[in-house]
């Protein structure tokens, strides 16, 4: 008999984990088919089922669709307008015509804002106020206030800021943005002199997005409630004439004086305006008695002795 040939250990050991290492990778292998048929199996069952629930889907859209079509109208783009009017308005009271002012505004959804009220010499009181009501009731409003009393002027504007309105608000939202990604590298930044920089340019962009909100936010109400200027003046009210009475005595009396102090004066004006004239002619005869006549004489003397 031959004797069996013994193998070495040192040799069955490779051997042994040569074998392992291919039964790891076929039962890998194994699982991995296994998932994939999973996963296919699923994405098939989901194709399967997708057709008829998007054609559900679809459907419901359409019908959706369709209704939405059939009940609502078309959406128009929204505009933005600032309207602002001035009106003067002439009445017999004006802290009545205030208050009624004040109530047409308040049931408008609006606020009275600056409010001045003056009075002249004559005790006539005119007062300004400003009003805010909403775009909505702008004109209800207005013809409200033209009918407390006689109007007297008119002004109205409409400015349109639709493009403003847009801009702004583009700008609103590329800031937050901005902002935003500046405070993600600041949680990311290790180095102090990185976080450093990034808090003066958080700062610098948080006052920019500041600016900005300011703006949209004056525009938004600017644009949500008109201003009106109303001027309230009272009417001048006429002086009530005198009746005419008959004329008594003393009415007489100080009539005649009147009368005789008027003569005077007229008189003494005339006498004023004679005056030069009649000094001028007395000192005209003066030199012609002074002078003329006694030289006149004189003269004729001597042809008188030579005709003797």
């Amino acid at each position: 008999m031959r004797a069996r040939r013994s193998t070495p250990r040192s040799a069955r050991r490779p051997a042994q984990a040569l074998a392992g290492l291919l039964l790891a990778s076929a039962l890998a292998l194994a699982g991995c088919s296994a998932g994939a048929d999973d996963t296919d199996g699923g994405s098939s069952a989901d194709k399967a089922a997708a057709p008829g629930a998007e054609a559900q889907e679809g459907a419901a859209d359409s019908g959706r669709a369709s209704g939405s079509k059939a009940t609502t109208p078309p959406k128009i783009s929204a505009s933005h307008i600032i309207r602002t009017a001035s009106l003067t308005v002439q009445v017999k009271d004006v802290p009545k015509a205030l208050d009624a002012a004040r109530t047409t505004t308040e049931n408008a959804g609006g606020y009275v804002g600056d409010e001045t009220t003056t009075r002249d010499e004559e005790g006539s009181e005119e007062t300004r106020v400003v009003l805010r009501v909403p775009v909505e009731q702008y004109d209800d409003v207005l013809a409200d206030l033209e009918g407390t009393g006689k109007l007297l002027k008119r002004t109205a504007k409409a400015q349109d800021v639709t493009d403003q309105v847009v801009d702004v608000d583009s700008r609103v939202k590329s800031q937050r943005a901005s902002v935003a990604r500046i405070r993600e590298l600041m949680d990311q930044a290790t180095k102090l002199s990185d976080v450093v920089t990034l808090e003066g340019e958080l700062s610098s962009r948080e006052a920019d997005l500041e600016s900005l909100l300011a703006q949209q936010a004056s525009l938004k109400d600017r644009t949500s409630m008109a201003t009106i200027t109303l001027s309230l003046s009272e009417t001048p009210v006429k002086k009530a004439e005198k009746k005419d009475e008959d004329p008594g005595f003393v009415d007489a009396l100080a009539g005649g004086w009147d009368a005789f102090v008027t003569m005077l004066r007229w008189i003494a004006v005339a006498f004023g305006a004679v005056l030069p004239f009649v000094g001028g002619a007395a000192l005209l005869v003066l030199a012609w008695l002074r002078l003329v006549r006694p030289w006149l004489a004189r003269r004729a003397e001597p042809n008188r002795n030579e005709q003797n």
